[in-house]
C-alpha cells in the first residue's frame, strides 16, 4: 500500500500524447464528487471507504493500460481486449470485476461511424476505454453528478448511465434508417432508375446489419445484468438495466423490421422490373403484328406475277391501301383491349 508521500513521489511528468489518453480520472464518494486524481493514486483512493473511482480513457497505450492494470488489478485477458479493441458486444466476468464490450455509434456529416468501449466495472471503481468513433460521456459524467442519490448507488449506475447513453444514439440512426426506407419504397412503386434503387437497397440492407451486428448482442449483455446479483448491480440499480434491456429490444425489433421490408423491397424492385421487360415486350410483339399485316400484303403484290387480283382494276391499290389499313386498325383495337399495347 502506497503512503501519500509515496504516491505524491510516483508521479510522472507525461508526455502532450499520453495526458490526452486520460480523459478524466475522479474519485467520488456517497455520490458526490471529491476531486480528480492522478492513476498513481488510484490504489490509495480505494483504500477509503464508501468511495470509487471513475476513469476514463481514449485510445490508451499499452503502457498506460499496464499502469491502470497494475492500480486496479485488472485481468490480463480483459486488458488486452481492451487495448486492441476489435471486440463483440460482450459481457465476461472476471473474478470481482465485470468487462463489458460496446459498439458506439456518431453520426458525422451524413454517415454514421462505429467504435468501441470497453468497461471495467467494479465495486469500487469504473474504467471506459473508448476506441474509434464515439461521443464524449461528458454528458454521462454531469447527468451523474447533477443526481448525487442515484450516483450513490455506486459504479453499476454508472454502467447503466454510460450503456444508457450509447445505446439512445443508435435510436437516430435507426430512424434515419427507416426515413431511407419509405424513400426507397416510394422511388420502387414510381419505377424510377430501378437500378439505382437495387442498388440502393443492398447499400441500406449493409448499413442495418451493421447495426444489427452492434445491437444483437446487447440483447443478452442487457438481460444478464438485469439479473446479475452482488456487489457491482445491487438490487436498487436492476430496474435501470431493465430500462436498457426494453430500449435494446426496440431498436433490435425496428432493425428486424427493416431487414424483411428490404429483402421484400428486394424482391417487388425486381418483380417490377420483370413486370416492365414483359409490358416492353407485349408492345413489341403487338407492333409487330400489326406492321405484319402490311408486309405481307405488300410481299404479295411485290411478286412478278401476270395475274394478280384486281392488278388492271382502276381503284385496284387504293382499295388494298384501304383494307390494309382496316385490318391493321382492327389488330390495334383488339391489343389494345387485351392491354398489350
Amino acid at each position: 500500500m502506497k503512503d501519500s508521500g509515496s504516491a505524491a513521489s510516483a508521479r510522472r511528468v507525461r508526455s502532450p500524447q499520453t495526458a490526452r489518453m486520460i480523459v478524466n480520472c475522479v474519485a467520488y464518494a456517497n455520490g458526490r464528487r471529491l476531486r480528480d486524481i492522478e492513476i498513481e493514486e488510484i490504489s490509495e483512493v480505494l483504500q477509503q471507504p464508501d468511495t470509487f473511482v471513475w476513469l476514463g480513457l481514449l485510445e490508451p497505450s499499452e503502457e498506460l493500460m499496464k499502469e491502470v492494470q497494475e492500480e486496479f488489478r485488472l485481468h490480463d485477458l480483459a486488458v488486452e481486449d481492451a487495448h486492441r479493441a476489435h471486440q463483440r458486444p460482450k459481457l465476461e466476468i472476471y473474478g470481482d470485476c465485470l468487462f463489458v464490450v460496446l459498439h458506439t455509434v456518431q453520426v458525422l456529416g451524413s454517415r454514421a461511424h462505429f467504435g468501441e468501449t470497453h468497461l471495467f466495472v467494479g465495486s469500487r471503481y469504473v474504467v471506459s476505454v473508448r476506441h474509434g468513433a464515439s461521443a464524449s460521456y461528458a454528458p454521462v459524467r454531469e447527468r451523474c453528478e447533477s443526481a448525487p442519490d442515484l450516483l450513490a448507488k455506486g459504479p453499476g449506475f454508472v454502467l447503466y448511465a454510460i450503456m444508457d447513453f450509447v445505446v439512445d444514439h443508435y435510436m437516430p440512426v435507426v430512424g434515419a434508417l427507416e426515413d431511407d426506407l419509405a424513400s426507397l419504397e416510394d422511388q420502387i412503386f414510381k419505377g424510377a432508375a430501378r437500378r439505382r434503387t437495387a442498388q440502393r437497397i443492398y447499400q441500406l440492407k449493409r448499413e442495418v446489419m451493421t447495426v444489427r451486428r452492434a445491437m444483437y448482442p446487447l440483447l443478452e449483455v442487457s438481460s444478464q445484468l438485469s439479473q446479475l446479483s452482488g456487489n457491482i448491480i445491487p438490487e436498487a440499480t436492476r430496474p435501470y438495466y431493465r430500462d436498457v434491456h426494453d430500449h435494446v429490444v426496440r431498436i433490435n425489433d425496428a432493425i428486424e423490421t427493416m431487414r424483411e421490408m428490404l429483402v421484400t423491397a428486394l424482391h417487388v424492385n425486381l418483380s417490377l422490373i420483370t413486370i416492365g421487360q414483359n409490358d416492353v415486350v407485349k408492345k413489341l410483339a403487338g407492333w409487330g403484328a400489326i406492321l405484319a399485316v402490311p408486309t405481307l400484303v405488300a410481299s404479295v403484290y411485290g411478286m412478278n406475277f401476270q395475274f394478280m387480283p384486281e392488278l388492271r382494276w382502276e381503284f385496284g391499290y387504293p382499295v388494298v391501301v384501304l383494307l390494309t389499313a382496316a385490318v391493321c386498325l382492327l389488330v390495334y383495337r383488339r391489343l389494345k383491349r387485351a392491354d398489350w399495347l
